[in-house]
């Protein structure tokens, strides 16, 4: 392997030593290693290839003494070969390995979102104000199918419908590839304000059960941590097919990260690779689904709906129509900006579609099927605001998981080196000397800040729209225009251009 890396650093650490005081908390708090202490020669200074621009000794320096600067592109500027394509070129050509980031798609694909307006109400449906008139966010997961006779009516198989207070949810995002202080600070909120957490593929550790009633506990291909007790513990059971940041391959939690408590929630040993395998080995067709469908029914006593989730890939209409026929109470459907603590490059930038067309295929697909009723579609994969939800929901979703959003919230600055267990922040890292940085009460009440001001902007937007319930706007596309939007995408996203009239 060469010793010497062909590209400079692509940050560079500058210390203003009039400012440094020498506190050395640059030097313990960066988890990479970046800075550093010469005690012989009483000196501070920066390894600038170990720096990720995490920001975390920026913001926690005393004196304000330290910046992170972007180095130039270390080679001549190329349209076609860009700065990325460079540096991944090297550092394979290094190491021979595969490329690995977290996080989501950061490529400059068009974001559908921002090319979709709300309406608004102005005389003859008069607007409505949330602060002084009721306004409902409280929206219903699960099955909405109507009995059709008394035996259906009496059916003790239909599960229950599972209301959570806000259209948003917290994603999956499994204990191992997170800390055990930022999965508590998911618990703690949702818990607080009535909505839902997903424990991701990695278990529910045994200190949090008192929160499991506003859990979606998954059950994926590895199966890890699954057993009859966080079965049953949890609200809604999710089979996770499929992931936006990886669609078609499996996941991989590196040994470094199976700590003693990780070890014990996920029922693996200590220090061993947690590998999923990119298939169920009992899920090779929508029957073998409608099989384990029914099996997690039975064995909590059709007391928990079960969600299926898949990656927004080009046939996702009809794999939902499937899933809906195979007995799921909920679809969730994650695009291709969802983010992810570990996935190769290549795939998390080239693999899958717009959440945004997949919600518009799907809710379109099961309502010409006529079965949409028996369903509700939950959206994930890169929501940034709550003008983002309300167009999730005017195209066609129940509801929307949002993940990389709550990361930022607790201290994320979309280093994409969670894969690393280094994380500076606290946050996806299982060392305790970082972990401990984040506060779970603190994490906790940020999250529910968040949920409040995005819960609070909803309403503001339905009661321009002169809507009093979420639920009035579900695939209600006549509230949608389309700006620099061509007549395929307007075709697909089923929504008129801007300046069409209703």
């Amino acid at each position: 392997m060469p010793t010497l890396s062909l590209m400079p650093p692509e940050f560079s650490v500058v210390r203003d030593d009039n400012k440094c005081i020498k506190c050395l908390a640059c030097v313990r708090q960066c988890g990479f290693d970046a800075q550093q202490y010469d005690a012989e020669d009483d000196r501070l200074y920066a390894i600038d290839a170990n720096c990720v621009n995490c920001q975390r000794c920026v913001s926690i320096c005393p004196a304000g003494a330290l910046t992170i600067y972007k180095n130039p592109p270390p080679m001549r500027p190329n349209a076609h070969w860009t700065e990325g394509h460079l540096r991944n070129i090297v550092k394979q050509a290094e190491t021979g390995g595969v490329l690995l980031t977290g996080m989501g798609n950061d490529q400059p694909f068009p974001p559908y979102f921002d090319r979709l307006l709300l309406n608004a109400s102005q005389v003859t449906n008069p607007s409505i104000d949330p602060l002084r008139e009721p306004m409902e966010l409280r929206t219903y997961l699960g099955s909405r199918a109507e009995p059709v006779s008394r035996e259906e009516s009496k059916d003790k198989t239909r599960t229950p419908l599972v209301p959570i207070e806000t259209p948003i949810m917290f994603s999956a995002m499994s204990y191992g590839s997170i800390s055990h202080e930022a999965f508590e600070s998911l618990a703690r909120a949702a818990k607080a304000f009535g909505t839902l957490f997903n424990t991701g593929e990695g278990g529910l550790p045994e200190d949090l059960y008192e929160y499991a009633d506003h859990a979606v506990v998954q059950v994926a291909s590895g199966r890890f941590g699954v057993h009859a007790g966080y079965l049953n513990a949890g609200r809604v059971i999710e089979i996770k097919i499929g992931q936006g940041a990886k669609p078609g391959i499996g996941g991989h939690l590196p040994g470094e990260k199976i700590t003693a408590p990780v070890a014990e929630t996920r029922m693996i040993p200590e220090g061993t690779d947690a590998l999923s395998p990119a298939p169920h080995h009992d899920i090779y067709s929508i029957e073998d689904l409608k099989q384990l469908i029914f099996t997690l029914k039975e064995a909590t006593r059709y007391q928990k709906p079960v969600s299926v989730k898949i990656s927004a890939v080009h046939n996702v209409a009809a794999i939902a129509s499937g899933i809906a026929r195979a007995g799921a109470d909920i679809i969730a459907i994650d695009g291709f900006r969802g983010g992810t603590g570990a996935a190769p490059t290549m795939i998390r930038d080239h693999v899958g579609i717009p959440i945004e067309l997949a919600i518009a295929a799907v809710d379109q697909r099961l309502r010409e099927e006529g079965i949409r009723n028996r369903v509700s579609l939950v959206a994930a994969g890169g929501f940034r605001s709550s003008a983002d939800v309300v167009k999730a929901i005017a195209l066609g979703a129940d509801a929307v998981y949002i993940a990389t959003a709550t990361l930022i919230a607790l201290g994320c600055h979309l280093c994409q080196k969670c894969y690393t267990g280094k994380c500076s922040w606290g946050i996806a890292t299982q060392d305790p000397y970082r972990s401990r940085r984040l506060n779970p009460e603190i994490g906790a009440e940020r999250l529910y800040n968040l949920l409040r001001g995005w819960s609070h902007e909803i309403k503001e937007m339905l009661g321009g729209m002169g809507i009093n319930s979420i639920e009035s706007l579900r695939g209600n596309r006549l509230h949608l225009r389309g700006v620099g939007l061509n007549e395929v995408e307007l075709k697909l996203l089923g929504v008129k251009h801007a300046g069409e009239a209703m």
